[in-house]
């Protein structure tokens, strides 16, 4: 049924679903409610029925449009790692942008690569957006490296994971998926990310500072954009990243 339904034309599904109780920030629809997200734990409000975004997409439109200057009009070049359909679509749209999206294995991608070794020379990007992708990168810290050799001086990279602890749990011995989903939460998960996600973004170079949904949307709206995830403690957190002694956008 919602495959089905997420086939159609985008003004007839902004029709079908209008009302006034939800909002997504993404597709900018009025909606009655939110589909119901997540296979293994149902999240109530977690998907818009007419672009499919979730809750960390429509909290980072948020967040790009008011914390960033994405949507100036000077030229930018972006990239994209393990595009999403509703933002690729969103992002294509921006005028002055040079969009690319990498993938090692997603053929929606319009490069494919190892986010480990980025073929691109130094300072190549104005701005990068990776979201829960390294909980999968075995060698992380490499990525988090390579993000920020391709990125511009004066450019930043935005991070989402989904923090579950103070401290990152990892085992390079657990390999087997179910394994990996018993502890991590996911087959193809390595690790789960504590807090110390930020440190080791640093780590790579990067000076980071860190946004919850309440720092970027204000209380009374929480609920009608669906930008909380109630099985999360600690949240998907976004690490907005420069350069080190740089500063912030």
């Amino acid at each position: 049924m919602r495959k089905a339904v997420l086939t159609l034309p985008q003004p007839l599904k902004k029709m079908l679903f209008f009302g006034k109780q939800r909002y997504c920030t993404v597709c900018q629809s009025q909606l009655r409610r939110f589909w119901t997200a997540g296979l293994v734990v149902p999240r109530p409000n977690g998907c818009c029925p007419v672009c499919g975004s979730l809750e960390r997409h429509r909290s980072l439109w948020v967040f790009l449009s008011n914390k960033t200057d994405l949507l100036e009009p000077h030229p930018k070049r972006m990239l994209h790692v393990a595009p999403e359909k509703a933002l690729e679509s969103k992002f294509k749209q921006i005028e002055n942008l040079d969009y690319v999206s990498v993938d090692l294995h997603d053929r929606r991608a319009m490069v494919k690569m190892d986010i480990t070794d980025l073929r691109y020379p130094d300072d190549s990007f104005d701005v990068i957006y990776c979201s829960h992708v390294l909980i999968s990168v075995p060698n992380d810290r490499q990525a988090m490296r390579e993000f920020n050799r391709v990125l511009k001086p004066n450019g930043f990279a935005v991070c989402i994971e989904a923090i579950r602890d103070e401290e990152t749990l990892e085992d390079p011995t657990i390999s087997s998926p179910a394994e990996q989903e018993r502890i991590f939460g996911h087959p193809e998960h390595v690790r789960s990310y504590g807090l110390d996600f930020k440190d080791r973004l640093e780590e790579a170079g990067f000076s980071v500072k860190v946004f919850r949904e309440r720092e970027i949307i204000g209380e009374n709206d929480l609920l009608r954009l669906g930008v909380l995830n109630s099985h999360n403690k600690l949240g998907e957190l976004i690490f907005f990243c420069k350069k080190q002694n740089r500063g912030y956008a």
